[in-house]
Order: C-alpha cells, then structure tokens, then sequence
C-alpha cells in the first residue's frame, strides 16, 4: 500500500551520549531514517543529547532538540509542535525505553501520537526473558536451558539445577551489561547479584552455557503485507561466550551449509512473525553446534534497528534505516526502490560477490588495571571493517585499518613466540587473540590444540595458515627474484607493500616499483548489493587486484577527504561530523568529493554523503593508490582527527597538496618543541618547557624546571600517554614507558601550572583574518584533560582582562602558523595571565558542541576557506545566542568496575551531552560546583 497520509510529521529519538555498548551506529541510523523520511515531505523532528554528531545537525532534521532523553523533554516538544508518529527505534536501547516510558505514562495516547515501526507488545515479549522463552517454546523454536531469576534465591536454585557453566544475563539492558559466563560456583553469586542491580526490573535470565557453539546474527525487514526479506547473514569469528560487539564477524556466513542457513531463515522469519505485527527491522541471533548436525538454538531477537545494523548496510549496500523508516509510514517493499541499482526493488535480497571482516577497536590503555578478557559483556569503543574479493584480502583490510600499529595480519616482525604466553591468550580472549592465532601456527603449535583453546572453526584457522605458508614461500625470494604470479598472489591476498617488504628485506617503496613494473596495479569494484546482475548507480567502491576497474574517474575538479578511522577515546564521532560538513561544503563549491574510510559506524561512510565513497583503510598505500587513480586537486587532512593529520608528512613528500593549513604548520604545532619556540619568539606565555628524547635527558632537565611536570609525547589524540609526575623516579618510568610504545617520539616536559583554571579558544583562519567561533571555560582545575572536564560556553567567570589576552593570543597564533582552515588552542589561567598549552591547527573534539550551541556550520564555512573559495571577511556570522552551553563528559567506567576512575592528562570519557541554561543561578550548574566543592564567584 502507499504511504499513510496521515502522516505528515514524525519524532525520532536518538541514543544519547556515546557509551560502550551504545556508540554512533545509531546516529547513523536516526541520520539515514531522518533523511529517508523527509524525502517523502515529513516533517522530522529530533531529540538527542549528544552534540558530537551530525544527527542533530539542522542538515538532517527540520526541528533539533538536543535536550535531555526524558519524558519532560518529550512533553515540552508534543507542546511546541503536531507530532503525529514517533518513531523510536533509531536509538537503542535508550530510545526505546524512553519510549516505553512515555507509554506506560500514558504521553503519547494525550496527545495523539502513533508509535510506528515497532510494536511495543514486541519489546515487551523480547526483552522479558521468560515471556521469550515461553514464546520460543510455543513456535518451536529451541533455545538453550534457561530460567529467569527475579531474586538471589532463585538464581542459587536455579545453578544447582543446571551446572555449571552458565551465562547470567540482566533484563532490559544494552551491551550486555550484567551479563557473564560463569565457571565456578565461588563467582557466581557475586555475578548474580551484580546482575539483578543492573536490570532496571531486578530480573536475570541464567542459561546453561553453550561454549564452543558457533554464533550468527541475521538481520531482516519486513513491511505491513507481511513479506520479508533477509538483508544479510553474519558469521562470528569468535564462538559463543564473546559478545557479538567484541567479537570479529565475517559476511556472508563462512562455514555454514545451504541446508542450515535455509533452516535459520525460516526460524528468524517465524520468530519475527510471532512477536509482534510491526513494519520495520529486526535482529534475530543465533547460535549452531559445532558438529555435522548443526543444531540451531535461538538468542534473541531484537525488534528494531541493531548495532548490527549499520554494518549489514555498509557490508551490502543496502540501506536497513533507510527503508524501515518508509516501511514505518506504511510503504511496502515491493513500492521501494533499491537505493545502489535503482531499477530493483527493495523486496530483492542483497547478493555478495566478495567479503566483508569488522574487527572491533579496544581501548584497553585507557584503563590501566582493567579486565582485558573478552566475555558477554562489551568492551570494544568502535570497529573497522574490511572488504576484499576473499576472507583473506578483507581480513588483512580490516587489520590495516585498526591503526595498532601493525601493518596487517604478521609478516611486519611483531610475532609473540612465548609458547605459554601464546597458550593464554587463545583460552582467554583478549584484543590481541587474533594475532596470537597466527603467532601460535606460525610457531607450530597442533592444529588440535588451537581448536581445544579457542573453539573457533578449522576453516578460519585453515584460512590464517595458508597466509603463513604463502609468506614462507616469500621469504624464499628477494625483492629482484620473486615472481609476478607469487608477488601477485600476496596482494591478492591483501598483504600490503609493507608486509611484503619485510617478508622480501626490502624497502616498501622498492615493492610498490617492482608491482607498479610488472603492472599489479589496484582496481576498484562496485558494492552492487547483487553479485554485479544489474548495474549499480551509486559509487560505493572497495579495492582488489584483478583486471577490470568499476571506478571511472571524471574530469571534474575533486577533492579527497581523510576519514577518522575506528572511534576510540580521544578520537569519536566529531571528527566524523567534521568529515560529513567538509563534504558537504566541497560539493557546494563544485567539487567532486571523495571520502575514504572504513569505519561502518559512520555517516560519512553512507554511500550518498560524498560523490564516491571508497570503503577503504586510511592507510598509507590505499589512499596513495586512491589518490593516484583519481588524481584530485588536493588533500583534506584536517577533519579527521590524527588519523588524517599522520599521513600529512607523507603527503607533503609525495609532492601531494594539502588543503587548507601546509603541513610546515601542522608539524609546527605537533612538534611540542618547535612550537614553544614560536610562542618564545612571539612573547606569548607558556610554561617553561624542555623537549627530551630519553629518561636520562628527562631527568637532567627536570632539575632545571622543577616538579610537578606535565609529561606528553607529540603526534597523540585525547592526552595519550600524558601525566602529570611529581618525582625523578616517576619521571624515569614514564619516560621509558612512552618511549617503549613511541620509540624516536619526542616528549615535552613542560612544568605544570598547578591551581590553574583551563580555557580554550577555536577559531576559523584564512590566514590574514580570525574569527573565533567560541571560548570554553572549564569548570575542572588544570591537569584533568578537556574532553573529561565539564565545560561551559561563554566562560561564566573570566575577566575582561582574561578574555581580552585570549583574543589576542588565538589571533596571534593563527596567523603566525598560516592557518587555513580551523584552529583550537588550549590556555591555563593563573593569577589573571593566560597561559597556552598548546595549539591545534585542525578540526577539534569542541567545534561540534560550539556549532551546535550557536547554531552556525562553522566546519562548512571553514572548508569553504580551506578550498580557497571564501575569506572569513566573506561570512554573516549570526548573533551569539543568550545563556550558556554546558559540556557533560560521559564515562563507561561500568564496563571496568576495578579501574583506577580518577581523571587526570589522559582522556577517558567515551561520549559527551550538551545542555542549555538561561543564567549561572540555573540548579543544574550550581550542582556541577556542589559537587565539586567549587567556589562559584557569581
């Protein structure tokens, strides 16, 4: 049937602040299902409290609230305007509970509002441990043994009756927080208690255990005639017992036979069908014995858009939120188009003729002390994913794409070759067991042996030796002996010119002449979402090595944007806003724009943000081989983060143009000694200072500067491997610390400004002109990195004489360093004389909470500057809004319960929320100060 009519206007609830379980792949999914909505004239209007993401950028909705996920906030919009749907399954788990929160409130019967795209009888029964069961039970559907536990004397009677190991589960909770396999009686009551305080109904579900079972996820859509289509089958490379978000996934399924998959298929359409008649998505898991039956039993089911989700559509092409939102006003699938062919319909289940490998990105660094082994509960902070012809090539992707410094999977010299320790790590997962599988059959550890410790299947550890095999024939070879078909095989394989040249003893740059001679030259391919049957019109491209090249480069002018890379701390979605604006702005100008990226979370990865996407590795050699094909006007390096800014030197060498801001400026500002010498030289203050490249340096000039220092190496995101030190012995062993994971890094000793209060500044520079967009006062002492302080815009208590030498300095510094583009500098404030910290001259972590708090595209505007297309003379800038914006860093210390939480140089807040006062007489800031046992002046 056509769209319901009756709809003329829909609220989209988003997922909040990102959280380790909850990260930006559903803003991805409110971004593309806001899009989708307005495309058919809907008025679309958002909540969502986190600014960091282009979700609540002005470009995606008609109507932004970003207030606080509650059901006050919820009333006050129902207030301001008709609202005639909600849909809430774009947010998680957040969403969604908000939603049945209003429900149960009885908010949307008041006003009016439909609930659409879900089935809130569905969440109830999906969510409810027991109903599911029962449910399951009535299907015939199996699951494993399993009993819900309401209370601590349940659950003990509940593990007498099935042994152990079980799985504890809490109700109604996101990334498998409560949840833990346990061995041993002597831990479980402690993981059963924990369990019931997390679910907000006290409620667990304990099952037996099924370790070793082979775990697959499916992810379907299914619209009012009740037709449904499977959109993708993924397989995890890691068996039951590790969350399916901190577990590798490979796609299509690998090791399953026709016949089960057929089976599986029909068991997630009829579970789909019994929970609920609702249009719109769905994710069912499962989990298959690890025999020649292949018995299935079901997990759960998720009755809306999945963290799975955004990389089912990025692995197919096809757009789940995209079309489950014209599903939730009434469109069936067979009236929509496919969005890649354009000439099938959406009812035409996506095909693959490659491969896709997501691996999960870690922060484990960040919590020194924490539990690294992976379980049911999740820890990752974000993933990359890999695309190649074969489960090898994407595999190697994928590792390139992690930014762990490795160059892919082995042949780079890393190898472990402690037996014991190798032994470990297969038996107890951690982020690095991947790696330890290929150092474990490069060592000759049984096959047998490596299948007992880990559980996972022969065909993938078949996979990983046959690279170990290819890499011993290589290593047979020179780099003026090995042959074309060998050298061909390899980088068919995925391995990149840096593995090769170590395997060879060579220079990488001696294997790209020795490929490029014998004309083994990348080609790209299309995501057609159906095997290459019918044409595809969108350019979503990936690479290989074959013959035949999809990818047709026009005589437009282009410019090529650097993505950010996996989300880590220090490093999140604002970079991927930033990439997002910097697309958008380009196109304005008339350029075609390239993207090149390879995290699946993202918008910038959406296949119509930039005119081509490549799904690519920002690593070296794919972007130069990207580069070399399309052959753009420049570079942009300075809206994705320090991925982007690390590969400006190389860039430079190549003969390459950078836009906006020159590398000399960008190496100025990271190279901590180069760039005190230029305050030194330009009377600006900044504590004193010394740079050193070894412990015993460090301690020599710590006697000239005196303690406490602030430690920090160059190059680094989110205060990585700062801290403040406050004796030589101290100093000695964090010099040697950074130096072991850094080596040749310079560190800078700067003394610390004890007392002092932190600002700072981002503005927008063509190189003559400054405009600063915002000044950020905050609210934490100095010493406490600025994405864990809690801030406020405007400064709510520095001086004119403070602010006035802000203005100068932010002016000074942009100008002396030629910026093009954006500029963030960081002050400290002591006894009324500003201080600089440092100086970045790139997009920040701050620019997206300043635009969205004044509601101005100062990312577009500044890449219109960086192009060369406008001064900063050339823009309106509006009016400041009146009241404050203040910054609310978010923590996931829940997922590491043993950690040291206290903040300090180092950044460890996953996600940030944004909220609005009218004065500083506002409760919620005299709470923040409350709190702190904070003096407020005012």
């Amino acid at each position: 049937m056509p769209r319901n009519n009756n709809i003329q206007s829909v609220l989209i609830i988003g997922s909040g602040p990102i959280v380790i379980g909850q990260a930006c792949e559903f803003d991805y999914s409110g971004s593309q299902a806001a899009r989708s909505l307005r495309e058919e004239g809907i008025e679309v209007t958002l909540i969502n409290s986190n600014p960091a993401t282009i979700m609540t950028d002005k470009v995606v909705a008609d109507n932004v609230y970003l207030e606080p996920l509650e059901p006050e906030s919820i009333i006050k919009i129902l207030e301001n305007h008709k609202i005639d749907a909600v849909l809430p399954t774009m947010g998680g788990q957040t969403g969604l509970n908000l939603a049945i929160k209003c429900q149960e409130m009885g908010i949307w019967e008041e006003f009016g509002v439909a609930l659409i795209g879900v089935d809130i009888d569905a969440i109830e029964i999906t969510e409810n441990r027991e109903a599911f069961r029962n449910l399951m039970e009535k299907i015939d559907v199996p699951m494993a043994p399993q009993k819900t536990a309401k209370s601590f004397l349940e659950g003990k009677r509940v593990a007498q009756e099935f042994g152990f190991p079980l799985c504890i589960r809490a109700s109604y909770t996101l990334g498998g927080a409560g949840a833990a396999v346990v061995y041993e009686e002597k831990e479980f009551d402690k993981l059963l208690d924990s369990g019931l305080h997390i679910s907000p109904i006290h409620e667990v579900m304990i099952d037996k255990a099924m370790m070793g079972w082979k775990e697959y996820e499916l992810e379907l859509l299914r619209d009012n005639n009740d037709n449904v289509v499977i959109i993708c089958s993924i397989e995890n490379f890691d068996p039951m017992g590790v969350h399916t978000g901190d577990s590798i996934t490979v796609a299509p399924a690998m090791t399953l036979s026709d016949t089960t998959f057929q089976r599986m298929r029909n068991m997630a359409i009829k579970m789909m069908r019994s929970i609920g008649n609702f249009a719109g998505g769905c994710n069912v898991q499962f989990a298959v014995s690890p025999d020649e039956k292949e018995d299935i039993i079901a997990i759960e089911i998720n009755p809306r858009v999945s963290r799975s989700s955004a990389l089912a559509s990025k692995a197919t092409g096809y757009p789940i939120a995209k079309i489950a939102a014209k599903l939730a006003i009434g469109y069936n699938l067979d009236e929509l188009s496919n969005q890649i062919t354009k000439t099938t319909s959406a009812l035409f289940e996506p095909t693959l003729d490659y491969v896709i490998v997501k691996i999960p990105r870690w922060n484990f660094n960040k919590f020194p002390g924490a539990d690294r082994t992976l379980g049911l509960q999740m820890k990752s902070v974000g993933e990359v994913m890999g695309i190649g012809r074969s489960f090898q090539e994407a595999l190697q992707k994928a590792c390139q794409s992690l930014e762990i410094n490795r160059n892919g999977l082995g042949a780079d010299g890393k190898e472990v070759t402690d037996q014991n320790e190798i032994l470990h790590s297969l038996e107890f997962p951690s982020w690095n067991r991947l790696f330890h599988i290929y150092d474990a059959i490069k060592l000759g550890i049984p096959m047998k042996r490596i299948i007992e410790k880990t559980k996972i299947d022969i065909w993938f550890l078949k996979q990983i030796e046959e690279l170990i095999k290819l890499e011993r024939q290589i290593e047979k070879f020179n780099i003026d002996t090995i042959t074309k078909d060998l050298l061909f095989e390899a980088k068919q394989k995925g391995y990149a010119d840096r593995q090769i040249a170590h395997l060879l003893r060579c220079l990488e740059s001696e294997v790209y002449q020795k490929r490029s001679a014998l004309n083994i030259r990348r080609v790209y391919k299309l995501v057609d979402t159906c095997a290459a049957e019918f044409e595809a019109q969108t350019p979503y491209y990936y690479s290989t090595f074959e013959e035949e090249n999809e990818s047709v480069v026009t005589d437009r002018k282009k410019v090529v944007v650097l993505g950010s890379g996996p989300n880590r701390i220090g490093q999140g979605i604002e970079f991927d806003y930033s990439c997002v604006h910097g697309v958008l702005a380009a196109k304005e100008c008339g350029y075609e724009t390239i993207m090149i990226n390879c995290n699946p979370e993202t918008v910038s990865t959406d296949f119509d943000t930039a005119d081509k996407l490549y799904f690519e590795p920002v690593f070296w050699e794919h972007i130069y081989d990207i580069i070399q094909h399309e052959k753009p006007e420049g570079v942009i390096v300075q809206l994705g983060g320090q991925t982007a800014l690390k590969l400006a030197q190389k860039l430079e060498r190549y003969g390459i143009k950078i836009i906006g801001t020159s590398f000399e400026a960008l190496d100025i500002a990271e190279d901590r000694g180069r760039f005190s010498n230029v305050l030194k030289e330009n009377n600006i203050p900044y504590p004193e200072f010394g740079v050193v490249e070894s412990a015993e340096q460090a301690l020599e000039l710590s006697d000239q500067l005196g303690f406490p220092l602030l430690v920090r190496p160059s190059y680094v995101l989110g205060g990585q491997k700062m801290k403040i030190v406050i004796s030589k012995e101290e100093l000695e062993h964090h010099v040697v610390d950074i130096l072991r994971d850094m080596p040749e890094n310079q560190i800078l000793l700067d003394h610390f400004l004890g007392g002092a209060i932190e600002a700072e500044a981002d503005a927008i520079c063509d190189g003559e002109n400054v405009y600063i967009i915002g000044v950020m006062q905050h609210i934490e002492p100095a010493g406490i990195h600025s994405g864990d302080s809690y801030a406020v815009l405007p400064p709510y208590n520095l001086g004119d004489l403070v602010m006035q030498q802000i203005e100068d300095i932010t002016h000074k510094i942009a100008v002396e360093l030629k910026t093009v583009g954006l500029i963030n500098i960081q002050f400290a404030i002591k006894d009324d004389k500003v201080y600089v910290i440092e100086a970045n001259p790139r997009a920040s972590r701050t620019v997206p909470f300043i635009a969205k708090a004044y509601d101005e595209p100062y990312v577009n505007y500044a890449t219109k500057v960086m192009l060369g297309e406008k001064k900063v003379t050339d823009f309106n800038f509006s009016p400041r809004k009146e009241g404050y914006a203040i910054k609310i860093p978010v923590f996931s210390f829940n997922k590491f319960p043993n950690v040291n939480k206290e903040l300090g140089p180092e950044m460890k807040s996953t996600g940030e929320a944004i909220r609005f006062i009218k004065d500083l007489k506002d409760p919620f800031f005299r709470k923040i100060f409350a709190e702190r046992n904070l003096y407020l002046s005012r």
